[in-house]
């Protein structure tokens, strides 16, 4: 806790972050900022190492892990992207996102499916369902 001045406080709480080597490294292409923020936060307090994809550009400077895509984006980038990665990267697994996606295991495994992808998650996102999502292609972090 820090003291400034008379009335205010600041109060700074770390999370220890699992220890280990060979933490997955993800990278999330998502145009949305706050959504962004949040698959971020959610990622990294699980242990899991996360950069964000730069915008209009799915080459991947290095080697990804795993990415997180969303697929409904303006332009149809998303979809794209998903496409690019795979040609530059065909054994890097993909989770798609987007808010167009019905829920339901039926829908997502054919859409999945259909876009070449491992796994789709609905918009909004729930946490748990998305690290489910990651743990099942990658297991969980060291």
């Amino acid at each position: 806790m820090i003291a400034l001045c008379a009335g205010y406080t600041i109060i700074l709480q770390v999370q220890q972050m699992p220890q280990g080597q060979n933490r997955l490294d993800i990278v999330i292409y998502e145009e949305d900022y706050l959504t962004r923020a949040l698959l971020q936060e959610w990622l990294s307090q699980a242990g899991y190492r996360v950069r964000v994809g730069r915008t209009h550009d799915a080459n991947l400077d290095r080697p990804a892990d795993l990415v997180i895509v969303n697929v409904y984006m303006p332009k149809d980038a998303g979809a794209q992207w998903v496409r690019d990665i795979q040609a530059a990267h065909p054994d890097t697994p993909i989770i798609a996102i987007s808010g167009q996606f019905r829920s339901g295991l039926c829908a997502c495994g054919a859409t999945a499916q259909a876009l070449g992808v491992r796994q789709v998650i609905a918009k909004p996102i729930i946490r748990a369902d998305l690290l489910d999502a990651v743990r099942g292609i990658k297991g969980a972090p060291d």
